[in-house]
């Protein structure tokens, strides 16, 4: 018999079991610190940041609030009346005269007042709104001007609103030790409405610092004020005052009013006043938002350490519980594997392995037992395996030749196939054809109905042209006979102008007959002479009348007789429209009735062309059965061929499992001669 081979005690089962105990508890207690770990990261970096925005929207109002006290002052000296009246003598004296000097040191009198009350205020300089400065001192007046500065073209650009100067490090008026920042703004006269000097109120840099300079953002981090620029207006670092600062918000943010937005490995906490206009900005390093979170990682690494050593003595006790009566069991099936069928483990524990131990025993008498039946039945097949042999032999001969006639017969229906396919085609092709032919019928007869249609129109359109045609001709015809009556009219109008002529001389005879009996009469007649040179003057204006009557008569009579012969060369004109529109009514129905024999020609051309379909249908379907028939003849004799050539590979597969089956009789009882039973 052979030694058994150890296996490697990486590989057994106890090892894996170890492994997969050691490495759960410890994965799972080092995935739940970790998670924890980042959550709690997560959760103080919000809170942190939170927190952090609060302080700076706090500090942020506490320095608008702050900001506010200054805008008070600014408006308190704009409403100071005594200031605003100095200033007013001050503008209409000679800068060298007494009287100047005396009302500039009432105003800084005042202002020395204000500058007591607020301690914050560095001081108060007053500018012309040329730019030139107001020496309120006992000194003579300075010669330097400010007009040209860019601060002061703010302030005067900002009209009567106040402006905010971001920190300069001597100040805005030269005067200032340390760095510092300023309000200015116009002092506007209420009884003028305008502007009579500009005030400019300096607050040293440490005036922010007494403010903020309690704000506490950790390691690494700086409280910081802003201007609209992003220059520095406060900083704990005196050397960025001034400058640009290295920390910029985005465009997006600083449309807020605040918020808090990650940047570089910074957590950046903002405040934008509404009262200046600069940025409260707290910038805090991101490590130092998670610092506290640390215990929590320390606590994860010591559980973690912890568990190691738990889960290694739950790993020792698994495998000296399973892992050994395991090893055991495996190196008698060993034994059994090798041959020796009289090996038994004899385990004594009611667990699942006992129970396993009991089952092997039990397979090892089944299994002897088993090799006891199989000799007897290796020995039975040997002898019916020659016999079968034979009888596979004869079997495989016949399937040959019943394989090759099946072939030729599969040959013979694949051609009567091919030529159904090919009739049933043609047939199809045919049918497609004669739709076509029958569709353009179809559209022929939609053509002639069309124009059959538009023929009966144009019979009633034509119908009834010549009837309004007719109605116009006797209405030229009854304008004829009008115009010819107003013709005689114009005549019996003429004659009675040419009566009223005559009467017009008579009168002018009788009117001369006067003139010469009041001659005669001398002065008893003069009376009478006036009658008789107003009847002459009447005569006179009659005759113009009866002349303008009748040229105007004689011009109606020429135009009358115009208008007779428009009339009568219009009359032949609709004489002829009237023949010409008959002869259309007479074409419009012999189209019509030609239109008519044509469409029912057409139906009787259509009713041949459904018939001749129909037939064409019944003569597709038939050819479509013979060749579905062909199909399936094609079908059965290629499934007979095939299955008939199936059987002679069985057939000579038999053969072959026949002779491997004698073989594997001969093998079998010479394994069965290694097994150990008694």
């Amino acid at each position: 018999m052979r030694s058994i081979r150890l296996p490697n005690p990486v590989k057994s089962v106890g090892m894996k079991l170890f492994i997969v105990f050691f490495v759960s508890i410890l994965v799972f207690v080092v995935a739940v610190g970790t998670i924890s770990y980042n959550y709690s990261k997560g959760i103080v970096k919000n809170k942190v940041s939170d927190a952090t925005l609060q302080t700076m929207i706090q500090a942020g109002e506490k320095m608008d609030f702050y900001y506010g006290t200054f805008e008070n002052l600014s408006s308190q000296i704009m409403f100071d009346k005594d200031i605003m009246a100095n200033l007013r003598k001050m503008a209409a004296l000679a800068p060298d005269s007494y009287e100047y000097m005396e009302q500039s040191w009432k105003v800084r009198d005042k202002f020395t007042t204000y500058t007591y009350s607020n301690t914050d205020v560095s001081a108060l300089h007053l500018f012309r709104t040329n730019g030139e400065y107001i020496n309120l001192s006992a000194s003579s007046a300075k010669t330097e001007k400010f007009g040209d500065q860019e601060w002061f073209k703010r302030v005067l650009a900002a009209g009567n609103k106040s402006t905010w100067l971001p920190s300069q490090p001597k100040g805005y008026s030269g005067k200032m030790l340390s760095p510092g920042f300023a309000l200015a703004r116009p002092l506007t006269d209420v009884t003028s409405n305008k502007v009579v000097a500009i005030l400019l109120i300096e607050i040293p840099i440490d005036a922010l610092s007494k403010q903020l300079g309690k704000i506490d953002m950790g390691s690494g981090g700086s409280v910081r004020i802003l201007s609209g620029s992003g220059q520095v207006v406060y900083s704990a670092d005196a050397a960025q005052i001034g400058q640009p600062s290295d920390v910029q918000l985005g465009e997006g943010d600083t449309a807020k009013e605040s918020g808090s937005v990650q940047q570089g490995g910074y957590q950046l906490s903002y405040y934008k006043s509404p009262v200046t206009g600069w940025v409260n900005l707290g910038i805090m390093p991101v490590a130092e938002l998670a610092k506290d979170s640390k215990v929590i990682f320390q606590i994860t690494i010591l559980m973690s350490i912890l568990a190691a050593v738990a889960a290694s003595l739950v790993g020792y006790m698994i495998v000296r519980n399973i892992a050994r009566p395991l090893v055991k069991l495996r190196n008698l099936m060993q034994q059994g594997a090798q041959g020796d069928l009289r090996v038994r483990s004899r385990l004594k524990s009611r667990d699942e392995i006992g129970q396993l131990g009991e089952s092997f025993d039990t397979m090892m008498l089944q299994i002897t037992e088993l090799v006891q039946q199989t000799r007897q039945s290796a020995n039975q097949v040997l002898e019916t395996a020659s016999e079968l042999s034979q009888a596979s032999r004869t079997t495989a001969v016949s399937a040959k030749e019943i394989a090759v006639a099946t072939e030729e017969i599969s040959q013979g229906a694949g051609g009567l196939a091919n030529e159904a396919e090919r009739g049933n085609d043609l047939t199809l092709t045919n049918a497609d054809r004669l739709r076509n032919v029958i569709e353009a019928n179809r559209e022929m007869g939609e053509v002639a109905s069309g124009i059959r249609e538009s023929s009966e129109h144009g019979t009633e359109y034509i119908s009834e042209l010549i009837s309004k045609t007719g109605d116009t001709e006797r209405m030229i015809r009854s304008m004829e006979e009008k115009v010819g009556k107003l013709k005689d009219s114009t005549d019996s109008i003429r004659r009675i102008v040419d009566l009223l002529g005559n009467v017009t001389k008579q009168t002018n005879i009788l009117s001369l007959n006067a003139a010469i009996e009041a001659a005669r009469s001398g002065a008893a007649g003069k009376g009478f002479m006036v009658v008789a040179d107003e009847i002459r003057s009447l005569a006179d204006q009659s005759k113009e009348s009866i002349g303008v009557v009748g040229d105007i008569t004689e011009g109606i009579q020429k135009e009358i007789d115009e208008t007779v012969g428009v009339l009568s060369a219009a009359y032949p004109i609709f004489q002829q429209q009237i023949d010409s529109m008959k002869e259309a009514a007479t074409i419009f129905r012999q189209v019509q009735g030609h239109v008519g024999e044509f469409i029912e020609k057409l139906g009787r051309v259509s009713d041949s062309m459904r018939e001749l379909d129909e037939t064409q249908g019944i003569l597709s379907d038939s050819m479509s059965n013979v060749s579905a028939v062909a199909q399936q003849s094609l079908a059965t004799s290629e499934q007979v061929a095939s299955l008939s050539q199936e059987q002679l590979n069985i057939s000579e597969r038999l053969v072959q499992h026949v002779e491997k089956l004698e073989r594997l009789s001969d093998s079998l009882q010479g394994s069965l001669t290694r097994f150990q039973i008694d």
